[in-house]
């Protein structure tokens, strides 16, 4: 295993965004669970860093706020001061396609770590042309999609493949079934996102693997589960194409897999109206001023009230067969978007700040070949369920 970037840094995680939405929740479950002169906040507004930091005071065990730093997208050089002070930055600030790069430059540049919660493909393209390799040459790990996007699918499929035969072709379906509300920053980086996609012009994804082996997705159609009592439509989020990195930089997704992913849902007439929400608001965000105005419905830094988080609930399903036997894997927890997220996020900086390596690959990694299985570990510890089962 390599040895960590530099094990004198004065700080675990530096957390980016803090005053955001989610942000705010991550810094709320930080101060819970770590050393408050080991972390810190950190965005441009000192006072808003400075109002969260003795809001937090008392979330800790320890009576002592999170250390607070001041940088600016505007300053590189701030964000790079940022980062050379920490093992690793976590980045809940979005849009990521449109503000998220300055702060993947300024990790590779310190040779700091890297984590956030975005789910979107456009920004995980190009950080992948821009900054894999020299993240690479740099030693540094870059994790995007550590929150609901994508943690569960790519955990998940890695436990289900990790119960089948090696060797031998496999085909795994994924399985979400998830209720809560969504943020305003949630809003924003969706329609950032569906802007930036263009179903012709995406660079085309290879389904090679090192040693000839082949990961590819397929695009299942819409079905009815009778063993689920529900209706399964292709769910077309960037948990598809986390998967299929994982697999094609482990050699235990064996020499040809197959994935696909799919959303689960009780009633036809919701599939029908989320169909048409979905299409429609991907077709308005590709107008200018339809775009803004919808992203004036839902401000950035407001969300779910504690109440509706309260009520939400995910489960994600993960099917597994080859080589004559089946296996499953069921990760269950509350609100998706929010407390969940935030769980995961915060547990996978922690992970990539205090645990020793689970690979040799550097660049842009998934969480699953970053981490696995101690972040499985740690998201049981911290509360999520999260079970495999192997049939005959």
């Amino acid at each position: 295993m390599l040895p960590r970037v530099d094990e004198a840094r004065e700080l675990d995680v530096v957390l980016w965004g803090a005053t955001g939405f989610t942000g705010r929740l991550v810094a709320a479950y930080l101060a819970r669970r770590h050393r408050p002169k080991r972390w810190a906040i950190a965005g441009r507004d000192a006072a808003r860093l400075d109002a969260l930091a003795e809001a937090l005071r008392d979330e800790t065990e320890y009576g002592a706020a999170p250390r607070r730093l001041t940088a600016d997208l505007a300053r590189p050089e701030s964000l790079e001061a940022m980062a050379r002070r920490a093992r690793v930055v976590l980045s809940t600030a979005g849009p990521f396609t449109r503000i998220g790069e300055p702060v993947v430059a300024a990790c590779v540049r310190a040779r700091t770590d890297y984590c956030d919660i975005t789910g979107e493909p456009a920004f995980v393209d190009a950080i992948e042309r821009r900054w894999s390799a020299p993240a690479s040459d740099a030693g540094v790990r870059l994790v995007p999609c550590c929150g609901f996007d994508s943690v569960p699918a790519d955990l998940g499929v890695w436990l289900t493949v990790r119960a089948l035969p090696r060797g031998v072709p496999l085909r795994v379906d994924g399985y979400v079934h998830a209720r809560g509300g969504f943020s305003g920053g949630t809003w924003q980086s969706a329609l950032e996102a569906m802007a930036a996609h263009r179903p012709f012009a995406r660079r085309a994804r290879s389904e090679s693997a090192p040693n000839g082996r082949r990961a590819r997705a397929v695009r299942p159609g819409v079905g009815y589960r009778r063993d689920r009592s529900a209706w399964t439509a292709p769910l077309p989020t960037i948990d598809v194409d986390v998967v299929l990195r994982s697999a094609r930089l482990l050699d235990q997704y064996g020499p040809d897999f197959t994935y696909g992913h799919h959303v689960l849902v009780r009633r036809f007439t919701t599939l029908l109206g989320g169909a048409a929400f979905v299409g429609a608001t991907y077709a308005a965000s590709h107008l200018g001023p339809l775009r803004r105005w919808l992203q004036s419905l839902r401000p950035a830094g407001t969300g779910p009230s504690p109440e509706h988080r309260r009520r939400s609930r995910f489960t994600v399903w993960i099917e597994g067969r080859g080589g004559g036997r089946r296996a499953t894997t069921e990760i269950r927890g509350g609100d998706a978007g929010y407390e969940e997220t935030a769980k995961m996020a915060a547990e996978a900086a922690l992970c990539l700040a205090l645990d020793p390596p689970a690979t040799a690959h550097r660049g842009l990694l998934t969480p699953a070949v970053a981490m696995a299985p101690r972040l499985v570990e740690r998201l049981r510890a911290a509360g999520l369920v999260i079970e495999t089962t192997e049939h005959g």
